[in-house]
């Protein structure tokens, strides 16, 4: 696709937009935006004015233009002055004509809270936030479709990247038996000293030489293997978990296990690993991760996105294989990958999307089919916090399942994030789920009434 042509209404107009939330995320679309036609970005919205303002001034902006502004008169006020606005709260700057709202804090609170003001004030919003997407993503977006509005993930994040991939191999005709994403962090293995490293940990692996090369074991053995040595490295992310259910509850796939298989592969591995003839599924239409093993110096998968796909005529894909596309030993199935996800440098095509086309980079009508769990991994105390910590935003002894998607009630395992800064009402023993009865939810959260106003939906078939 000719994207150029496809986004030739950014000639005509500029699509205004805010940032909320300036970190990683925030801080590189800030910076990206600057760079692209017939888009600008100059509110940014932090927990303070002062740190919003930083992330202004950060990338290359005069202080003195710079407005903090605390009250809806001042933003007005500095917008029609042609100002760049730092304020703490989405409400000072909702009624500023912005077209997208990018909501990108990480906190599943706020970006309700954030979503449900942006859509009352008439703006579409790209969802960053896979916290709160993945409780309460189907009804925001029929929320915003009633408004003539989307909700959209993100391209630069991998949900949207997964998604464009498997349609696109839909809308081509090709047989998508799996798909999934890369972990963030690679396995780097250097042979010469057995030393296994990822994101800043190192283990010794010395064993693992003899699995580099498998030849002819059954792949259920390789993975294992590989996994035992590499046992001192963490193998299950909540943030995978989190990423695999928007798009389950974008495309209908569905994991083949809940805690996913997570094998460590080398890419070339994919085509063999990812199916359900001899690899690690018991099926198809299945959605797993893998952690890139590569040695020193060797191409990263790059946190990217996958599909495999049947090859259903060997001619062809026998052609493609000599071309240095990845087939599976037996011939029968293909990986096809896209090595990259570039977090806000690229968001401008969802932005564009939105604004121009009032379409989402996701699914147009998400709906509930798989559910991101709280599972305990160690004997939780009654009165023990749940809260989510670091860049991950993820709970202390407390890991990911993709479940089907369930209303809430007492004897339900409880969204991960719905959990998320509550404490538990009564012990919750180790290898057991924490269910809702299990948990004090707030009544006060807007996450909380947003999903019980999802689960109240019974007619998604007619979204």
């Amino acid at each position: 696709m000719n994207l150029i042509r496809h986004f030739a209404a950014r000639n005509h107009r500029r699509v205004e937009t805010a940032i909320i939330g300036t970190g990683g995320f925030g801080r590189s679309y800030l910076a990206q935006a600057r760079h692209v036609a017939g888009l600008s970005c100059r509110v940014a919205v932090d927990r303070d004015a002062a740190t919003a303002a930083a992330a202004l001034v950060s990338i290359g902006i005069d202080p003195a233009r710079i407005a903090r502004c605390s009250e809806v008169a001042q933003a007005q006020a500095a917008w029609q002055a042609g100002h760049w606005i730092a304020a703490a709260d989405l409400a000072v700057v909702a009624d500023l004509p912005l077209d997208v709202v990018l909501e990108a804090t990480g906190d599943p609170e706020a970006g309700a809270r954030h979503t449900r003001l942006a859509i009352d004030a008439g703006h579409h919003v790209v969802m960053v936030t896979k916290e709160t997407d993945s409780v309460i993503g189907s009804i925001l977006s029929r929320l915003a479709r009633a408004r003539g509005l989307v909700v959209s993930p993100v391209d630069g994040d991998q949900p949207s990247l997964l998604i464009g991939l498997v349609t696109w191999a839909q809308v081509i005709g090709l047989t998508v038996i799996a798909a999934g994403k890369s972990s963030e962090y690679d396995f780097v293995y250097d042979p010469a000293t057995g030393g296994l490293d990822s994101n800043g940990l190192r283990t010794e692996a010395p064993g693992l030489s003899d699995w580099l090369m498998p030849g002819d074991w059954p792949w259920a053995s390789v993975a294992q293997a590989r996994a035992t040595l590499a046992a001192k490295l963490p193998q299950r992310a909540v943030p995978d978990l989190c990423e695999l259910t928007l798009v389950a509850n974008a495309l209908g796939l569905v994991p083949d296990r809940a805690d996913l298989h997570a094998p460590i592969a080398r890419i070339p591995e994919l085509a063999d690993l990812m199916t359900d003839r001899g690899g690690l599924l018991s099926g198809t239409g299945r959605l797993d991760v893998f952690h890139c093993l590569r040695l020193p110096g060797e191409a990263s998968f790059a946190g990217g996105v996958f599909v495999t796909v049947a090859c259903d005529d060997p001619d062809t894909w026998q052609m493609l294989a000599d071309k240095g596309h990845v087939v599976s030993r037996d011939g029968r199935s293909a990986m096809i990958g896209l090595p990259r996800h570039l977090l806000g440098l690229e968001a401008a095509t969802t932005v564009f999307e939105a604004a121009l086309h009032a379409t989402s980079s996701g699914a147009t009508a998400p709906r509930p089919v798989i559910d991101l769990t709280a599972f305990a991994d160690a004997d939780l105390p009654a009165g023990t916090v749940l809260t989510a910590r670091g860049h991950h935003h993820s709970i202390d002894h407390v890991s990911g399942r993709m479940t089907p998607a369930a209303a809430l009630s007492d004897d339900a395992p409880i969204p991960y994030y719905l959990a998320a800064g509550r404490p538990l009402l009564r012990d919750v023993r180790a290898g057991q789920p924490i269910l809702c009865a299990d948990v004090a939810l707030d009544e006060a959260s807007e996450l909380l009434r947003l999903r019980r106003m999802q689960d109240a939906v019974t007619d998604w078939d007619a979204a």
